[in-house]
Formats: structure tokens, sequence, C-alpha cells
């Protein structure tokens, strides 16, 4: 069993909008996954880095007095490292007094001697001073009971080494985390994902609808492009570099199709014209000859052949539509004038011919000798079909045309073939060509109308729908 092929997952916009909902997804589940991961880890990582950090901003910072002695740390400082938003006039003093026990500094000199503390003093520290300078980096040590991280930093003041050293304590950086960092953060990441969604996404469509404009307008070309028209193009400006070798190539097969086209029309005119000469010297010769039954014989062969040349002749000239001169044609007039010379071929039936009376003048714009032979084979194919004493009737208004007979009709499954080429119904008169209907469809097709066939209940209804023509409806 095959399964329905769900040809929108063809599309390219869908799959680049696919694309771009899984690449969405995916970038919100590693911002998710690594906020859970500092979480978990408590910030062990990025905390020690924050303090060390934070050391070499203070370093920048020291204040020494007129010997060079260190005194304090500056007071116009943006402390970021604690998530805190401080305004320039305050001091940083104030955060290690207000937080003795989580926070502290200190200053040493080249011998490790201790010369300037913070509010916590020298009790903080897990021991009063040190033999030799300390070495910058990263350190811990326990105060209280509590995890400290600390960090040393060398700052180099009129040819003096001091180390500052800043020590905070684990819980006021997890704390800081999770009380400040992470909410920011999660707010961050929603507002993110909100951006991405609604903001990001109608971008990505109506970009995707306008870079793929060309396309249809390509696609809606592509559909215009029929037997008629084969001498049009797809256009190719504006058209993705992506896709110009598709239409380039597409438009080089368009040239030799027209080319075989023409040749293969050109070639059915020639010989259309070629034959007509030698029928109708042999029609000369078997009407000299003396009568006979062959000669008869002779002259309806001739006459069904002459006529078939004729009607190849008509069907290479209505397919193309250079041959067309459209003008305003008045439809009372050319009804009559293709009944009148279908009288004596209608009396012959005993069909009668019911045309509308002139009421309203009704104009179509039309090749005037195109519409007449549309006119002439409808009218023909009807009494060819109708039964003798009945009458085939002629209707139009400004949009329909249309002929009915009363005959046998034909059957519902065969009404899409009456327009075939040498299709022939069972029920007429003479031995025709079968290319009456196809003149008519390939002239309805040249001036854009629309021909239809009907079972009438008797007979049979042709119908032709012209409502894209330039008409007038005019009081007589």
């Amino acid at each position: 069993m095959r399964f329905v092929k769900m040809h929108w997952l063809n599309s390219l916009s869908v799959k680049v909008l696919i694309a771009y909902v899984i690449g969405a997804v995916l970038s919100v589940l590693l911002i998710v996954a690594t906020a859970i991961a500092i979480v978990s880890t408590q910030g062990d990582v990025l905390s020690g880095l924050d303090v060390a950090d934070a050391t070499r901003d203070m370093a920048e910072e020291l204040r020494f007095d007129s010997g060079g002695v260190p005194i304090g740390v500056g007071d116009n400082r943006l402390d970021r490292n604690f998530s805190f938003d401080l305004q320039e006039d305050f001091n940083l003093e104030w955060i290690f007094e207000s937080l003795k026990q989580e926070a502290a500094y200190r200053v040493l000199d080249a011998s490790g001697k201790v010369v300037l503390y913070s509010a916590a003093g020298a009790t903080f520290w897990p021991e009063a001073g040190a033999a030799g300078p300390p070495k910058p980096g990263r350190f811990e040590f326990e105060h209280e009971g509590v995890a400290m991280r600390g960090a040393t930093e060398a700052v180099e003041r009129n040819g003096q080494v001091w180390y500052l050293q800043m020590a905070v304590s684990r819980r006021f950086m997890h704390l800081m985390y999770q009380a400040f960092a992470l909410p920011f953060t999660g707010a961050g990441v929603t507002l993110f994902i909100l951006v991405l969604l609604f903001v990001f996404g109608p971008c990505v469509y109506v970009a995707l609808r306008l870079a793929l404009k060309p396309v249809r307008r390509l696609s809606e070309a592509a559909a215009e492009i029929s037997p008629r028209s084969l001498h049009a193009r797809l256009p190719t400006q504006a058209v993705p570099s992506e896709i110009t070798p598709l239409v380039d190539s597409f438009n080089r097969v368009l040239e030799r199709l027209e080319q075989g086209y023409r040749i293969q029309q050109e070639f059915l005119a020639t010989a259309a014209h070629e034959l007509k000469t030698p029928l109708a010297l042999v029609r000369a010769q078997v009407e000299l000859s003396p009568h006979s039954a062959d000669r008869s014989m002779l002259l309806r062969d001739v006459e069904h052949m002459s006529r078939q040349v004729q009607q190849l002749l008509h069907l290479a000239e209505a397919s193309e539509v250079q041959n067309y001169r459209p003008t305003l044609i008045d439809m009372h007039d050319v009804v009559h004038e293709a009944a009148s010379y279908l009288q004596r071929m209608a009396d012959a039936a005993s069909v009668r011919l019911e045309l509308p009376q002139r009421t309203v003048d009704v104009s179509w714009q039309a090749d005037h000798g195109a519409l007449f032979t549309l006119l002439k084979n409808l009218l023909e194919n009807a009494i060819q079909h109708t039964a003798a004493g009945t009458l085939v009737s002629v209707e139009f208004d400004a949009t329909t045309l249309s002929v009915r007979d009363w005959g046998p009709g034909v059957p519902q499954d065969q009404l899409s073939k009456i327009f075939a080429r040498f299709w022939r119904g069972p029920h007429r008169r003479d031995d025709g060509a079968g290319l009456g209907l196809t003149i008519c469809q390939e002239i309805a097709l040249a001036h854009g109308w629309e021909l239809r066939a009907h079972r009438a209940e008797p007979g049979l209804r042709v119908v032709v729908s012209s409502s894209s023509s330039a008409q007038a409806d005019v009081p007589a």
C-alpha cells in the first residue's frame, strides 16, 4: 500500500522554518542546560573567577598617601562582580564594613607584612602575616568554619611592589548567584525565548516570503505557457542565483519545443497546400471520364480527400495565433452569414435552421474569418447528426453562443472525445474527416474562449463561453 505523500514537506519555506524552530529549541535547551549546570555546581568555578577578577579590579583602585603607602581603595567604582548596582558617589569600604564576616581585603608589602586591613581586621585571615611576599593567584581558607575564596594581585607603585589580597565567603557568593544572578539570567533567557519566537520568527517568515516571491512568479509564468504561447519565456530578473541555471535551462527547452512545433505546423500547412493541386487535377480527370459506377466512387473519394486536406489546412491556420486579426464583430451578421452558407446543406437533409431575431446588437471581439469557420463547423456538425424533419437552433448573447441539434446525441462517456482529432460520431450522414470540432476548439483557445458540449436530451448542445471578450450590448 502506498502512503499518501505530504507535499507540504517538500516546501523550501517549510523546511527553512522547521530548521529555524529546531535551531531555536536547541539554543534554548543549551541555555537552560548551562543555567542548570551553574546551579547544580553552586557556581564554584565561576565564583572563584569572580573573586580573582574583583581582586584585580580593586588593585587598580588602591589609594596611596604621599609616601606611597596604601591607605584604602578608590570610591568611584561600579562593582559589577557582586551584582550590586552602586552609585558613583558610594565608597566600596562600606561593603567590607557591613559584611565583616563575609568579605575582607588587606594589603601586604614585599616582605609579607600587612600594611592595610579592611574592617574585618587581622583575625579574619588565617595568619597575621607571612614570611616573604604572597604568591599572586587564587587561594582558599576557612574563617570560623566558613569556606572562603581569595585571590592575590600584585601592584607596583613608585618602584615598590604591594600585594592586595581579597577574600569572599563561598556562601555569600552562592547567595549572590541564587538571589540575583540566576533570577536575572532566567529573566534574560525568558526574554530571549520571547524575542526568538515572536520577533525573529515573523522576520524569518517575511524574509522567506520575499525571497521566494520570484519563485512564485516563475511558477505562475510557467503555468500560463501552452502550445499557443511557446514563444513566451520565463523571466530571469530578480531570480535567486541558485535558481537562475534552472530557469535558463527551462527557457532553452522552450526554444527547442517552439522550433519543433513550428516545424510540425509548417509541414502540415505545406503538405495540405501541396495536396490541393494534385487532388484538383485528379478530380478534373475523373469528371472528364465516361459515366460509370467507378467514376462516382472515385469522385466521392476525391471529394473526401479534398475535404480532409482543406480541414488540415484550416487546422494548421487555426493553431497559429499570429493569423488572427481581432475586430468587433456583429454576432447577428456572422450567424446569418454562416447559416446562409449552409442553407442548401440543411435543405438537402430536411433540417430547419432556427436563428435568433435581432432585438439588441451583440458584438464580440474576434477574428471574423475564424468566428465564421467556428460557426460553420458547429452548424455543419449539427446538421449532419440531427434527424430529418427536426431543427438546429442557434442562441447567443453577450457572453455565450450555443448550437443545439435534435439528434441522438453523444453518450456521456464519449463527450470528452468529440473535440479530439479525427474522432467521428456514428450517426453522421457523410464521411467527414473528424476535424471540424477540433478546428472549433483551436479557434476558441486562440481567442481565450471555452468550448464545451452537453447532452440536451434529445440531441447535443455545444456552448462557446466568451466572458473575457470585449462585448457590447446596444439597443437596436
